[in-house]
C-alpha cells in the first residue's frame, strides 16, 4: 500500500483529491496520513468527505476513516465501474474541485459514465463552469477525451444548489500532448452571468473587461455573451465572469472573477481582463488553473507530454509530486525566460 503524507507542499485538499483520483484509477491501494495538516482546521471537510464517498461507490472501495476531522484515510479501490450517479457536496462544494477528481476514473471506465452533482458552479478559491466548460474539457478532448457538461442550474456562495450533468464516454488509453506554443490570438469568448441580480451587473462586467482588453491593445474579436437569470430556480444570488483566448496553435488560456457583495461589476470584470491578458503577455499557452489540472493526464497519457505555463503554482508542484509517488513517474521542470516548461513520460495506462 502506498502511503501519502498530505502535509507536503501547500498541505491542502488537493492532495487528498488527487491521491484518491489516482488510486481509483490505477486500482491501487492507498493511505492518506496528515490530511490538510496545513490548514487552520486539519482534516477532512465535509466537501472532501463527498468526493471520497464518491469514488469509493465508483470503485466498490474498502474504505476507513471517512468522517469529518479524520486526518488519516485508507482507501483500498477494487473496479472502475460505469453507469448514472447522484452526487450532492452540500451548499456551495466546489462542482468543479468535485469532478477534478472523479473524471480520470469515469473516462477509463468500461462505458458510458454519468454523475449529475449539487453544488457550487462559480464559487472563490476553484475553476468556474464556465472555464471548465470552454478551456479544460476542449484541451482534454486533444488528449483523446469526450465529456460534456451541461449546467441546469448555478449555485454560489452561500447557498449552493447548483445542478451540473458530467458525461463521459469510455477511453482506451489516453494521447500525449503538446502545447508549447501560444501562436496568434484569434478571438477572445467568455460568459458574464448574474443569477438572481440585475441585468446590467452582468452588462457591467462584460464592458469592463471589454474595455479594458481594447485599451490594453487586443486587437481581436471580444465576444462575451450574458446569461442572466431572475427565476426562483436558483438558491441565492451570485454573479461572475469567464474569459478565454482562442489561438493559432489550438491553446486556450483562460481567465475568471467572482462577484461579491459590496464588489464592483466594473472590478469583477476588469479583474478578469487583466488576469487573461496577463497570461497572453507571457506568450505561454497553458494558464496557471490549466497546468495544476493537467498533471494527472500527462502521467496516465501514452508517450511524452509538454506543457508551457508562466510558473509553478504550489498546486501544480503538489500534483506533480502525487504523480510521481503514486505512478512512479518523473517529470522534468525547467524554467527558462520567465516561463515554466514541464514534461512527463507518461505510463500509457489501458483501460481493462
Amino acid at each position: 500500500m502506498i502511503e501519502i503524507d498530505g502535509s507536503y507542499g501547500e498541505g491542502g485538499g488537493a492532495i487528498f483529491r488527487n491521491t484518491l483520483a489516482l488510486s481509483s484509477v490505477m486500482l491501487k491501494p492507498v493511505k492518506i496520513v496528515n490530511i490538510r495538516a496545513r490548514r487552520p482546521t486539519p482534516g477532512l471537510k465535509p466537501q472532501h468527505l463527498t468526493v471520497a464517498k464518491a469514488l469509493q461507490q465508483m470503485t466498490s472501495a474498502d474504505v476507513t476513516g471517512l468522517k469529518i476531522g479524520s486526518t488519516t484515510v485508507t482507501f483500498k479501490p477494487r473496479v472502475r465501474k460505469a453507469g448514472d450517479y447522484f452526487f450532492d457536496i452540500g451548499t456551495a462544494g466546489s462542482i468543479t474541485l468535485f469532478l477534478q477528481a472523479t473524471i480520470p476514473v469515469a473516462i477509463f471506465s468500461e462505458s458510458t459514465v454519468t454523475l449529475k452533482v449539487r453544488g457550487g458552479t462559480d464559487v472563490k478559491w476553484s475553476p468556474t463552469i464556465d472555464y471548465y466548460r470552454n478551456v479544460f474539457l476542449p484541451t482534454l478532448k486533444r488528449m483523446g477525451v469526450n465529456a460534456s457538461i451541461e449546467v441546469v442550474r448555478r449555485g454560489h456562495y452561500p447557498r449552493g444548489g447548483g445542478l451540473c450533468i458530467f458525461k463521459s464516454e469510455p477511453v482506451n488509453g489516453l494521447s500525449s500532448i503538446q502545447i508549447v506554443r501560444i501562436g496568434e490570438i484569434l478571438e477572445i469568448k467568455g460568459v458574464a452571468h448574474s443569477i438572481r441580480l440585475p441585468k446590467h451587473v452582468a452588462e457591467r462586467m462584460a464592458s469592463s473587461a471589454e474595455h479594458y482588453l481594447r485599451r490594453a491593445g487586443v486587437d481581436v474579436p471580444i465576444n462575451i455573451e450574458l446569461d442572466v437569470q431572475g427565476n426562483s430556480k436558483h438558491l441565492g444570488p451570485g454573479a461572475g465572469i469567464s474569459l478565454w483566448a482562442i489561438t493559432s496553435t489550438g491553446a486556450l488560456v483562460g481567465s475568471d472573477s467572482h462577484g461579491e457583495r459590496g464588489k464592483p461589476s466594473e472590478k469583477v470584470g476588469l479583474e478578469a481582463a487583466q488576469k487573461l491578458l496577463s497570461v497572453l503577455k507571457s506568450e505561454c499557452p497553458v494558464d496557471l488553473h490549466l497546468s495544476d489540472m493537467l498533471i494527472a493526464y500527462m502521467a496516465l497519457a501514452r508517450g511524452t507530454s509538454t506543457i508551457v505555463t508562466p510558473r509553478l503554482t504550489t498546486h501544480t508542484e503538489s500534483n506533480i509530486w502525487v504523480a510521481e509517488k503514486m505512478l512512479n513517474v518523473n517529470f522534468n521542470v525547467r524554467r527558462e525566460k520567465g516561463k515554466c516548461i514541464i514534461s512527463v513520460q507518461g505510463i500509457g495506462l489501458l483501460a481493462e
